[in-house]
């Protein structure tokens, strides 16, 4: 698994904080694509990277974020405060996402989200909170139900992705699923465990998120 797909750091500033990221921005993309994970995940996360490469490869382009600071991430990794402040990662998530709005490389781009664990509500709640710069979500492994009262407003189109294997979390999609109004869908990956740790699962998960943009980001203008 490629450690670190190809692109180029960049910061972004959400209130008085700096946030680091890695953009991919192929020239032809036909869209931007912006992932959202909970704590002890960062935009160096193999997984991450894997999927962000295999969506450059369908001509996206990707921004992994940090949505902590490294000092964050050191006091979260000790008391667990931030890992379920969805708002709070969905204000980092939506600065991010103006950040793309803003530069000249993807600014003309329509963005989506691909959120993981605590993230997949954060991208939940920015995309609610954002209607007009959000065109597609993507959920691996989330939990999405922590988004709450969001779910009913949400209007970009939904997938929702769990594995098989992930017992307890299925239930909790399938009731988020219940709750979405807008056009969605829910995909139970056979054989497939949490971090989709297992052989051709998160190949699978590459697939079906690039497929879901695919059909439902813009072009570029």
């Amino acid at each position: 698994m490629t450690a670190v797909m190809s692109g180029r750091d960049v910061t972004v500033t959400s209130e008085s904080v700096t946030l680091r990221g890695l953009l991919g921005a192929p020239k032809t993309a036909r869209g931007v694509v912006l992932f959202a994970h909970g704590s002890g995940s960062g935009r160096l996360s193999s997984r991450n990277n894997f999927v962000a490469r295999s969506l450059q490869d369908a001509g996206f382009a990707t921004l992994l974020i940090d949505l902590l600071t490294e000092e964050e991430e050191r006091a979260e990794a000790a008391t667990g405060h931030l890992r379920f402040d969805i708002a709070f990662l969905a204000k980092r998530l939506e600065a991010a996402t103006t950040w793309l709005s803003n530069s000249p490389e993807t600014r003309a781009l329509e963005v989506g989200y691909f959120g993981a664990s605590t993230g997949a509500a954060a991208a939940l709640v920015a995309a609610a909170e954002m209607p007009d710069h959000v065109g597609a979500v993507v959920s691996r492994g989330g939990r999405p139900d922590l988004a709450g009262e969001y779910l009913a407003t949400v209007k970009a189109p939904t997938l929702l992705v769990v594995g098989s294997r992930d017992v307890p979390v299925i239930p909790l999609n399938e009731d988020a699923f219940a709750q979405l109004r807008c056009a969605k869908k829910l995909e139970i990956v056979p054989g497939a465990s949490h971090l989709f740790e297992e052989p051709g699962t998160l190949e699978a998960v590459s697939r079906l998120a690039s497929s879901w943009f695919a059909r439902y980001l813009g072009k570029a203008a």
